[in-house]
C-alpha cells in the first residue's frame, strides 16, 4: 500500500530508490550465483599450469570466454579426454590440438558435475564467494605448515640416520684399536696381568664388531633418506602439489617401461616456454633449462632411487599391472620440494607388500590361467589373491 502511493505520488526520489534498490538486489544474486565454491578452484589447478582466464595464451589458450565459444556438452568431454576425442576425429578436437602445438591436454578424473563447477569458475573469472576465500586462506596456510613440519620431520629422521651411521664408524674404529691393544699385551708386551680383562675386550669387541658389520652389510646397496641436490631447483610441492601436475605428464614412460624415466628437456619447455618465473625461485633456475637446450646438452638430474643391479623391477608392472599408486613407494612427493627416498627398499619391504597387495585378478585376463586359484576364489577358500600367491615371493621373480 506504501509503495502503490509513492508510485501513484509521483515521487521521483522514491521511485529513483525502488528502481536502485531492485538493480541493487539483482546484481547481488547474479554475484552470489556465480561465486564458486573453494572445490571447483581445487578441481581449476590443474588447468592453471597451461591455461589463464583473462591473462592470455599459457601453453594452451585463454579460457575466458569459452562457455560462449564452445558447447557445455563438447567442452565436458573435451576436458575429461581430450586425446580420445581428436582420435575419434573430432574436427574442432582436432583443430584445438593442432593449433596448439599438438601438446596433448591430461586427462582430467572430474564427473561432468564437477566439470560444470570449473566451467561456472571460468565465466565467474575466477571468483569466489567471500567465505570461500577466507576458508581457501586458511587450508592453504594450514597446507604450507603441514608440508614444512612434514619436511623438517623427514630431514631431522635423516640427519639422525647419518649421525648414527658417523657414530657407528668411531665405534668400530675405537673397538677394533682396543681388540689389537689387547692382542698385542698378550702376545707381546704383557704390561696387564689380569689377562681376563683381554678376554672381555676382545670378546665384547668381536660381538659389536660383528654386529655393525652385520646391519651395514643388509643395507649395503641401500639409501633410505638419499636427498641429493639437482642441477636445477625443482619443487614437486610447486609441480605436483600447488599445480597438481599429474606424475605421469613428466614420468611419461612409469606405466609403459622397465624405469619411469627421467622427463627431456621438451617436456618442460611445454611450460616453461610461457612460464618464465617462478614463486620461489624467480628467473634463475628456469633459465638454467634454457641454457641446456641453447649449449644442447641435458640437464643431469641425479636419480634418488637406486636399487641393487642385482634387482629387478619393472615400473610398468606395478603401476599399469599392479595398479600401484605412485605414493606407494615414493610417499607424498606433492608435500616435498626436493624429493627425499622414504622407504629403505629393502627386501623385506618388497616382500611385504607382496605378502599383503591383492592383484586385479578377476578383471585381469593374464590371470585367467591361474585356473586352480579362480576355483579356490569361488569355492570360498580364498578371499583374495596376493602377490605371494602367483610367485612373488620366489627369488627368480627379482634376482638373476
Amino acid at each position: 500500500m506504501i509503495i502503490n502511493n509513492i508510485v501513484r505520488n509521483n515521487s521521483l526520489f522514491y521511485k529513483g530508490f525502488l528502481i536502485s534498490g531492485f538493480l541493487s538486489l539483482f546484481m547481488l544474486f547474479t554475484n552470489i550465483s556465480f561465486a564458486q565454491t573453494a572445490e571447483d578452484e581445487k578441481n581449476f589447478q590443474v588447468c592453471k599450469a597451461c591455461h589463464t582466464i583473462g591473462g592470455g595464451k599459457l601453453v594452451g589458450p585463454d579460457l575466458a570466454g569459452i562457455n560462449e565459444r564452445r558447447e557445455e556438452a563438447w567442452l565436458i568431454k573435451f576436458i575429461q579426454n581430450s586425446q580420445e576425442m581428436v582420435k575419434s576425429g573430432d574436427e574442432l578436437a582436432v583443430k584445438v590440438f593442432n593449433d596448439n602445438l599438438k601438446i596433448p591436454m591430461p586427462n582430467n578424473d572430474l564427473t561432468d558435475d564437477q566439470v560444470r563447477g570449473v566451467l561456472l569458475y571460468i565465466a565467474s573469472g575466477g571468483k569466489l564467494a567471500e567465505g570461500e576465500v577466507s576458508t581457501i586462506a586458511e587450508k592453504e596456510d594450514a597446507s604450507i605448515a603441514d608440508n614444512q613440519a612434514a619436511e623438517e620431520s623427514t630431514k631431522l629422521i635423516a640427519e639422525m640416520k647419518r649421525d648414527g651411521q658417523r657414530n657407528m664408524s668411531y665405534v668400530f674404529i675405537i673397538m677394533l684399536i682396543l681388540m689389537g691393544v689387547s692382542l698385542a699385551d698378550l702376545a707381546i708386551i704383557k704390561i696387564v696381568k689380569a689377562k681376563w680383562i683381554h678376554y672381555i675386550i676382545i670378546l665384547t669387541g668381536l660381538a659389536i664388531v660383528s654386529e655393525i658389520i652385520f646391519v651395514e652389510a643388509t643395507s649395503l646397496g641401500r639409501q633410505q633418506y638419499y636427498q641429493p641436490d639437482q642441477p636445477i631447483w625443482f619443487s614437486h610441492e610447486v609441480h605436483a602439489g600447488q599445480n597438481q601436475i599429474d606424475c605421469k605428464y613428466c614420468h611419461f614412460t612409469a606405466d609403459k617401461s622397465m624405469h619411469a624415466g627421467i622427463p627431456p628437456v621438451a617436456t618442460c619447455l611445454n611450460c616453461h616456454n610461457q612460464v618464465k618465473e617462478g614463486k620461489k625461485t624467480g628467473t634463475e633456475e628456469i633459465a638454467k633449462i634454457f641454457a641446456a637446450v641453447e649449449n644442447n646438452k641435458p640437464i643431469e638430474w641425479v636419480k634418488v632411487y637406486n636399487l641393487p643391479d642385482h634387482v629387478y623391477f619393472n615400473h610398468a608392472q606395478h603401476v599399469n599391472v599392479g595398479n600401484l599408486d605412485c605414493a606407494s613407494c615414493h610417499g607424498e612427493v606433492e608435500k616435498m620440494d626436493q624429493i627425499i627416498q622414504i622407504p629403505d627398499l629393502s627386501m623385506g619391504w618388497c616382500i611385504e607388500c607382496h605378502r599383503t597387495e591383492s592383484v586385479q585378478f578377476a578383471t585381469n585376463k593374464f590371470y585367467d590361467q591361474y585356473k586352480d586359484l579362480h576355483q579356490k576364489i569361488k569355492d570360498g577358500e580364498m578371499p583374495n589373491v596376493t602377490v605371494q600367491d602367483i610367485g612373488g615371493d620366489e627369488c627368480a621373480k627379482c634376482h638373476y
